[in-house]
Parts: C-alpha cells; structure tokens; sequence
C-alpha cells in the first residue's frame, strides 16, 4: 500500500474508564454522545478485558501486543525498564507513519518514547517519580510536559486543592478549564495535526490521564451529576463488608454522600475527556482526515467504584477488568456490537492490519479485522490475573462466563455475565455449574502451566503461591 493511501490512525486511550460507562452501552447515567457517535459509525466490542488491570501492565500489552507472561507484567511495580524489540508506535514509525504521544504514557524512565518519534508528556501524579531518590532529569516536575507547563502558568500542582491520585474525594477544576490536563491533551494534538507532515500518514496516540483520580472535572461536567441521586453501586451477595478488608486502598466507601460526590466526579471526568475527544475528532473532520483515519477507543483498566464495597482496580471483577473499546473508520463495518472475548494485545495487530503493515511474530494479540468481516477462528477465553497480597486473584473470562480463583486462598467464584451482568450471585460449587467451572478451571491450569510462581502443580492449582509483580527475566531491567 502506498504512503498516499494509507490510513491515518489515531489511538485515544483514557485510564480507568469502566466497560459500562458509555451511553450507548446502556449506562443510566453516564452522557457520552461523541463516544456513543463513533460506535454507530465503527464497531463496538462490548466484551474486551484488561489482562492484567492496573495502568503499567495494561500498557504493556497495549504497546507490545504481548500477553503477560511474555512482557512479564503481572501485577504494579514502578523503576522496571521498558525495552521489548516491537512496539505499536516502533512499528508505524518504521513503516514511514508520522508518530506522535501526547499525554500518558506510564512507562520507565519517564521519557522512554518506545517507537514514536516524539512524546507530549502528562503521566499524571506518579509517586516514584516525585521520590528525592529519582534522577532530576527524570523528576516529574521536570519531565513531564504538562507539569512543566502548568508551573510555568504560575501553579504549583494540580494537587493543591486537596485531591489525591488515587483517593474518591471529589470537587470540581478550581482553575479555568483550558488549563485542565484533559483539555491540555487534546490542545497539544491538535497542534501536532497543524504542523504534522502532510506528505505521510500519522499515528497519533491521544492519552488521557482522566478519569483516573482525581476527580476533578470542570465545574460544569460535575453539576449535572450532582442534582438527584445516582445509581448505588452492585453489592452481591458473597461481598465482604464495607471496612473488612484493610488492603491499601481497595475497602469501600462506607460514607453515601462521599461515594456520591465520588460517582459525580468520575462520571464528570467521562464526559469531560468524551467532548474533547469529540473536540479533537472534530479538527480531523473540518481538514478533511476523519474520512481516511482508523479511530479506536480503549482504556487501561476500569475503576470498580464501589461496586461490591471496592474501590479502584486490580480485581478480576467487571468494574475492574471490562473496558470499553470501539473501533471506527475505513473499512470498517458500522454499527456491529460484537461480543467476542478481546483483550488489550489485540489492539496492536488490529490497528497494524487496518493500516495494511505486517504483524511482527512477538505479537500474542489477535487482530479484530477478520473478527469484523465474519472470518476466521476466535479464542473462547481470555486469562486474567493481578498480584495484589491476599487479593490475588487469576479469572478465565469468556463471552458468557466468568471463573475467578484468589491464589492465596483458594476461594473460586463463577459468575454468568449474561443472566447476572452485574456478578452478584457467585455460582461457584453448585451441582449445576460444576462441569463448566471444571472447564474454565483447567483453563487457567492450562494458562499457569510452567509459571515460575508455582501456581500449578502435578496438574493441579496449588493455593499459596508466592505471587510477583514482574516475571524474573524483568529482574535486571529494574533501576535507570
């Protein structure tokens, strides 16, 4: 395919966005009319997990196509160096595409471009890289373009007012809204349209840190979810009690009023970052490039938003696990739902293959393409799994059903998506579904065969095994 006719693609990516969250998906509350606008005109997977769901191991498998056990992210763990031979943006740029990132990338050293040429930087607040121990090129303050932008405009952080970036305390933008990360994002996009070259395609990542704590839209994306009561959160029956479990921030909100201002800043941030992709997509149409750009939509990871008293992410739960993901542009079929199991490495080869450019042999992910066209063979499951002290957990993830296994205790949950979307009935050790979590049991024995951890022994999933958050090969990539 020559220059001339290839696609552009433009990647938008926003972090702890919930599977759910969008009005087309049936959401009752969330309001994301340019989200649901490209699902009508592409493809919506409305099954597509995380496999590993917190922000460095989801981008692993974003940026490499790799399942975890091959890019060796299993759990959260900052200072570990990023250097696989393939990555997505790598793989654009040497096949003549103009590459850029503009915002979150999550990757070590914080500059770290992994293949596009160049990288507008915003990660969000990161602990390790605010530490006295970090490298000064590397201190965020510095590094990070939008920090370094916003002391500039004579503010010191954006966490001055209070909110944390991993805490529910919610209260809306104190400063103008064109100074927000979110708006600061697509600013810097649409600048790298305006002076892109123009005799090669482009593949632009649009990352965005919200609605990843905090959760601080602009005051007027806040309010409308302010004015009556939102929907309370799924609690099922098998869930623990609000204040049980004392993991570092996964217990939940006992507090309603909290939890609600919580809801209404989350949901506030959805549909923030919704108008400015709409914002950003807009700039394409008005030159002329929506009509000859691939457009997908994913997030990360989810946010579990008390559902089932937990907060954040990590756990092999819907709120946690599911994200959202929408595929739109030429050659693609409008308005399918598809319901196929995805996963995050499929985004890689999926967006090379609508680009017509090879798919290196490290690729673990399978392209969408075929899926899209009623072609080839599809996986029935998908494995997930994250490190996390005693709430470690694997799932096997089908169409239809779930299997989930905590490692440090045993415990086995099933759930059937499609009677009980929402996991409040834990049907694990009942007569009647005793043979299919048998199936997806020898499943994840299937998948944790040779792991390094000792999950499985003599055939069989062996409870206490030491969890990790890397894989050993990563061992001596740790440090700058």
């Amino acid at each position: 395919m020559s220059q001339a006719k290839r696609p552009n693609v433009l990647l938008l990516v926003a972090d702890q966005w919930r599977g759910d969250c969008l009005g087309i998906a049936g959401h009752p509350e969330v309001k994301t009319p340019y989200l649901d606008a490209l699902a009508i005109q592409g493809a919506r997977f409305s099954r597509a997990y995380s496999a590993v769901p917190s922000c460095i191991a989801a981008r692993a498998a974003l940026f490499t196509g790799m399942r975890p056990e091959h890019h060796g992210r299993v759990g959260y763990e900052d200072g570990v160096r990023w250097d696989y031979p393939n990555t997505l943006a790598g793989c654009f740029t040497r096949a003549g595409y103009q590459t850029q990132c503009v915002g979150k990338m999550h990757v070590h050293p914080l500059r770290s471009r992994q293949g596009f040429e160049a990288v507008e930087l915003h990660d969000g607040y990161l602990h390790f890289n605010r530490s006295a121990r970090i490298p000064r090129v590397y201190h965020q303050h510095i590094a990070d373009d939008y920090f370094y932008w916003m002391q500039g405009m004579g503010h010191k952080d954006v966490t001055d007012t209070g909110l944390q970036c991993n805490s529910y305390p919610a209260r809306p933008w104190v400063y103008e809204e064109a100074l927000h990360p979110t708006n600061w994002v697509t600013d810097r996009a649409i600048d790298f349209l305006r002076r892109r070259d123009r005799s090669q395609p482009f593949f632009l990542m649009a990352s965005y840190v919200r609605p990843h704590p905090p959760y601080d839209p602009p005051e007027c994306y806040m309010r409308p979810y302010m004015t009556g009561a939102l929907s309370m959160p799924p609690v099922g029956e098998w869930a623990p009690e609000i204040g049980l479990s004392t993991h570092s921030g996964v217990h939940g909100v006992a507090d309603r009023t909290l939890l609600q201002q919580a809801m209404a800043g989350y949901y506030g941030c959805m549909t923030h970052v919704d108008h400015q992709m709409g914002r950003l997509m807009e700039v394409l149409g008005t030159e002329g490039d929506l009509q000859n750009t691939i457009v997908m939509f994913v997030s990360d990871h989810g946010e579990m938003m008390g559902d089932h008293h937990y907060m954040r992410k990590s756990l092999p739960y819907e709120g946690s696990a599911h994200v959202p993901m929408i595929l739109s542009g030429p050659g693609i079929p409008q308005g399918l739902v598809l319901d196929q199991v995805m996963e995050l490495s499929d985004v890689m080869p999926t967006l090379l293959q609508a680009a017509g450019l090879e798919i290196p042999d490290s690729v673990d992910g399978q392209s969408a393409m075929g899926l899209l066209n009623g072609q080839g063979k599809w996986r029935e499951f998908v494995h997930g799994e994250h490190s996390y002290g005693q709430l470690s957990n694997h799932y096997i993830v089908s169409s239809r059903d779930k299997y989930v296994w905590f490692s440090q205790t045993g415990e086995e949950q099933y759930f059937d998506l499609v009677a009980d979307p929402q996991e409040l009935r834990n049907l694990a050790g009942r007569p009647e579904t005793a043979e299919r979590v048998a199936i997806m049991r020898q499943a994840l024995i299937e998948a944790l065969s040779g792991r390094e951890e000792g999950y499985v022994r003599d055939g069989r999933l062996m409870v206490g095994a030491q969890p990790k958050a890397i894989l050993s090969f990563l061992e001596d990539r740790k440090g700058f």
